[in-house]
């Protein structure tokens, strides 16, 4: 869309209220969806002229604070991204999970025009209060999102590309949102597949950190990947092989949730709910389990077994069904 249309970027707003459903829009379904969000549930004007607000000092130090492990986990990643995007004049920033700017990385000569578009540490970026952007829509739809010029709700921001990916914490909830954008963009937008591409694998980057980090003195385990290429599918595994953390990905994968994990759940008690192994990326995982948990017992089927939750005989038929030998067998087969 050109600018020659901005003038009357309300009307194609309003336009998606006169639409049976939103997918029935001249918008792409996920951009009505969301346009009709903020007219019917936030209430919000399309023109309203004024800039995102922006957090006092003591408000962004406590958003900080409340986020330290997360900004850990990210500042080298941020570095790295911005390496990446820089010169493609984007600015990377890092949203708390209220949208929130809490990190940025801008280049010198932009500070300006970032101050001036709310690109800057502490503004507030939550689709409740600025419409449809890219922020606010990838925390309230937890995916990835672009969101190219004027399919921004609010008139104010249609100059802006953001491409966005949602980063989740060690417990698989979101705990924010990774931003680049830029606010004179290559108006095709035809680097915007190749800039997602690195937007999602840094968000990934993180999640891996935080998991690491936070579990640090567990067994991490590696699934094979999933449809849910936005997050890394990992569990963590303690000395008795109890599951004891999982990441978004790994929770979907494997059907988890607060209470599977609360209750004690044994590597084996999972074993048994795959499927065999013509089932593809789930016997990858009951291969990856039942391997480590011979390499650890150094190849000690009985003591294996134990560490699983499972008999003997349903380790030697996952063994043969897996197509693995123990290394070092110190028990008769």
């Amino acid at each position: 869309m050109t600018n020659n249309a901005v003038p009357h970027h309300a009307d194609r707003v309003f336009s998606v209220l006169r639409e049976a459903e939103p997918s029935a829009a001249a918008e792409p379904s996920e951009i009505a969806a969301s346009w009709r969000r903020c007219l019917v549930n936030h209430h919000i004007d399309p023109e309203k002229t004024e800039p995102p607000a922006v957090l006092s000092g003591m408000e962004l130090r406590h958003a900080r604070d409340y986020a330290g492990r997360l900004l850990r986990a990210a500042d080298p990643e941020l570095d790295r991204l911005y390496g990446l995007v820089g010169g493609l004049d984007y600015s990377v920033l890092l949203a708390d999970r209220s949208g929130a700017i809490i990190a940025r990385r801008v280049r010198g000569g932009d500070e300006d025009g970032c101050r001036n578009w709310r690109l800057w540490t502490g503004a507030l970026w939550s689709e409740d209060i600025e419409g449809t952007n890219g922020v606010g829509t990838c925390l309230a739809e937890r995916r990835p999102v672009t969101i190219h010029r004027d399919q921004h709700f609010r008139r104010r921001h249609t100059q802006l590309t953001c491409t966005v990916a949602p980063v989740f914490n060690a417990m698989g909830e979101v705990a924010g949102a990774l931003d680049i954008s830029s606010f004179r963009p290559d108006p095709t937008g035809r680097v915007l597949p190749m800039v997602m591409a690195s937007v999602r694998d840094t968000a990934r980057r993180i999640e891996q950190s935080c998991f690491h980090a936070f579990f640090g003195r567990h067994l991490i385990v590696a699934l094979p990947e999933t449809e849910d290429t936005y997050s890394t599918p990992l569990l963590a595994v303690d000395s008795d092989r109890r599951i004891v953390g999982a990441t978004h990905a790994a929770r979907i994968a494997l059907h988890l949730d607060d209470a599977a994990l609360a209750g004690s759940l044994v590597a084996g008690d999972l074993l048994a709910t795959l499927p065999g192994p013509e089932s593809g990326s789930f016997a990858e995982a009951e291969r990856a389990v039942v391997a480590g948990a011979l390499a650890q017992s150094q190849g000690n089927v009985k003591a294996a077994a134990a560490s699983l939750g499972i008999s003997r005989a349903t380790l030697h038929r996952k063994i043969r069904s897996l197509r693995l030998q123990p290394r070092h067998r110190t028990v008769p087969v």
